[in-house]
């Protein structure tokens, strides 16, 4: 395996994330041993993240022992692996509005240890801000909303200064009528104010009509 970045590797065609409860699969996803260590094979058609990771974000902002917020958590594919980089040091809060997917997060931070599911909605902050009196090294979000980044503008109040934002933005979502290069640069403007723009990555062809947007929090 090589190293892509810290805790994230590549055998040349597909990345990996070292296991952090060995023997344990989360979606079906194959399991390497290699060396002594296992990796779980990270899917880019199953995480966005990781499909911007494919092709070509520039940072990977999830480090070992980070404290993350992650807003749409789902059913955890992609936070499982968040599990695996932040590691036992780590602690990720997992917002989500639905109860069936947050069943299956419950049974999920069972065996990771280091995952706090939420049931909430992402814009009633208050539900879950008790937790977040320190702030949070990372702000993830990948919500399909009209006011995705209304959204996340209003949870950065958690990210500390200086810190990374990843928002996921969905431009199908928020308008059926324009382009997506005219979204993205209108939804992009808005969060200036707020944060410096990093890096944007189109997420095709894993997925269609989507953009990860990597910020810094001024």
């Amino acid at each position: 395996m090589d190293k892509k970045f810290e805790g994230i590797y590549s055998n040349g065609k597909k990345l990996f994330t070292q296991n952090l409860v060995c023997g344990a699969k989360v979606y079906g996803e194959k399991l390497v041993v290699e060396d002594g260590n296992e990796y779980r094979e990270w899917n880019p058609f199953k995480s966005k993240y990781c499909a911007a990771i494919a092709n070509g974000l520039k940072d990977n902002v999830f480090e070992k022992g980070r404290v993350i917020l992650y807003l749409g958590s789902a059913e955890g594919t992609t936070v499982s692996h968040v599990s695996d980089l932040v590691g036992s040091e780590g602690v990720i809060f997992c917002v989500d509005l639905s109860e069936i997917a947050m069943q299956k997060l419950n049974a999920l931070a069972k065996v990771r240890e280091n995952i706090f599911p939420i049931l909430s909605d992402a814009q009633k902050t208050d539900n879950y801000s008790e937790y977040l009196d320190e702030g949070v090294d990372v702000l993830f979000q990948d919500v399909s909303q009209r006011n995705q980044v209304e959204i996340f503008l209003k949870n950065a109040v958690f990210l500390k200064k200086g810190s990374f934002g990843v928002l996921s933005l969905k431009t199908k979502s928020i308008s059926q009528s324009k382009g997506k290069k005219q979204i993205l640069a209108e939804e992009t403007a808005k969060l200036e104010d707020v944060f410096t723009i990093e890096q944007i990555v189109s997420l095709e062809p894993f997925e269609k009509e989507h953009y990860l947007i990597l910020v810094r929090k001024k």
